[in-house]
């Protein structure tokens, strides 16, 4: 699967018990905290890391339940918050940026809120303040092994279209002895899906650092209205959106993508 081979996939252990993996991209310039969505995991920022490099420093996690991290049974919001915090104060990242898409967006503005002494700034990239997503029945019936790497990717392709873009699932995509299969479990995913719904106006509006809230022109998950809606009700907060641009704009608009990201980051430093 698609690696950038200069960075090193490291582990820590919440206090919890819970092992996370995560990937330092390295480099001299300020740390970036991100955090993929679901079904993700943390190598698929490569991208953006050779983008914001070597002014800006990506550390990547794997969240639980995704990559190479422990899958615990709680996928609860204070469970990934806890988790996140940890990642922060373990590596000595405060007050952190934080990046994160969809899931890790969730994650992201609710850690600013919550352990606001932790977060400097975020991202959040294709999500909500209003969350109500669907059971994704077409991924839950698949199988549990493919033949091969283009059967698994002509799988999820057929689960996911038009929503998503299939680059999203393949740092998550794994060979074995029996074939090739995903690093998440389909049931452990639907729990995470479940804690994650809900109105989270409290966290979203309760952060008072700056924000970048990033939204794809032609995703379902923030409709003008309530981008809009979003700004009004947090101070310090700027929208941009990615023209013809998904949900999955980090990988399928790397570009625009990066460039916004990197413009805000650099204000922050002014």
């Amino acid at each position: 699967m698609p690696t950038d081979q200069s960075a090193t996939t490291e582990y820590l252990t919440t206090p919890e018990g819970h092992r996370l993996s995560y990937v330092d991209f390295g480099g001299p310039g300020r740390p970036v905290l991100a955090l993929h969505g679901a079904y993700g995991r943390g190598r698929a920022f490569h991208g953006l890391a050779e983008r914001l490099g070597p002014r800006y420093r990506v550390i990547a996690v794997d969240q639980r339940g995704h990559g190479l991290s422990d899958h615990p049974r709680d996928y609860g919001r204070e469970a990934f918050i806890g988790d996140a915090a940890s990642v922060i104060e373990q590596l000595g990242l405060a007050s952190a940026v934080v990046l994160g898409h969809s899931l890790g967006g969730i994650n992201a503005y609710q850690l600013a809120a919550r352990r606001p002494e932790l977060v400097a700034a975020a991202a959040v990239v294709d999500v909500g303040a209003e969350i109500s997503v669907p059971e994704d029945t077409a991924i839950a019936g698949l199988p549990q092994r493919f033949a091969s790497l283009q059967a698994l990717r002509e799988g999820i392709w057929r689960a996911i279209a038009p929503f998503g873009v299939v680059e999203h699932f393949d740092e998550s995509a794994v060979e074995d002895e029996h074939g090739w299969r995903f690093l998440w479990d389909a049931a452990d995913m639907a729990q995470v899906k479940r804690g994650a719904c809900g109105a989270w106006w409290d966290d979203w509006a309760g952060g008072e650092q700056p924000l970048l809230l990033i939204r794809g022109e032609d995703s379902p998950l923030i409709p003008p209205a309530h981008g809009a809606d979003m700004v009004r009700r947090r101070a310090n907060t700027e929208l941009v959106t990615i023209e013809g641009a998904g949900h999955d704009l980090y990988l399928s608009h790397p570009d625009q993508f990066a460039a916004a990201v990197r413009r805000f980051l650099d204000e922050l430093g002014r």
